[in-house]
């Protein structure tokens, strides 16, 4: 960008986004997510907007990027605010929270197409999802403790496996091999009783 532009005003966390910059960034990210490599100017065309309102929004394509990681890393924030993650009250806290994270498709879309493997390094000065692990970590202990969620999982484990499912059924939903409108169902029954029939399971214990 040259010197003498202007560079987009900094975006300030301290206030949600706007319904009107929230349905800008689900459309950016729709487009991001639909063409990764897309021009500046491809991207305005699927996002419906014209190139000079998105070199307004963003500047650059870097920016873009950026600012679309800055926004999923503030929903991510939303999502675990949201979904009250209290331990006692696990199984509705976490129909809460994949009712959440489902909310969000698209920026879940986008975290996967942005996936880097050094993006969970947490060792990293900028471990910007660190946050969002460690509440799914905390909500998972907590459940232990008090003997409502099995103990024979780590609950690192839990939150990672818990992730890939989300991942895993909006991924699939992509790709026409789940159907949207099953997906919360789906992800609480595997996770809270696996892939084994009701006899079965009832035999196992």
């Amino acid at each position: 960008m040259p010197a003498s532009a202007t560079a987009p005003p900094a975006l300030d966390w301290a206030h949600p986004p706007t319904p009107h910059d929230e349905h800008l960034f689900k459309r950016l990210t729709a487009a991001f997510v639909s063409r990764p490599r897309a021009t500046m100017k491809e991207l305005a065309q699927m996002a419906g907007l014209s190139k000079a309102t998105l070199h307004r929004f963003c500047g650059t394509r870097d920016n873009l990027l950026n600012r679309l990681e800055l926004h999923a890393e503030n929903m991510l924030r939303m999502i675990i605010a949201n979904a009250r993650l209290d331990p006692a009250d696990a199984q509705e806290a976490l129909r809460r929270l994949i009712r959440e994270h489902l909310t969000h498709r698209e920026l879940m879309a986008f975290l996967m197409v942005q996936y880097r493997p050094d993006s969970l390094d947490f060792d990293q000065p900028d471990a910007r999802w660190k946050p969002y692990f460690d509440a799914l970590d905390r909500f998972f202990l907590g459940g232990q403790q008090l003997g409502v969620i099995r103990i024979d999982i780590t609950a690192a484990v839990l939150t990672e496996l818990f992730i890939s499912l989300m991942y895993g059924i909006v991924d699939a939903e992509q790709r026409g091999r789940a159907a949207p409108a099953d997906s919360a169902r789906a992800v609480e029954q595997m996770f809270l009783h696996g892939a084994v029939g009701g006899e079965q399971t009832a035999a196992a214990h």
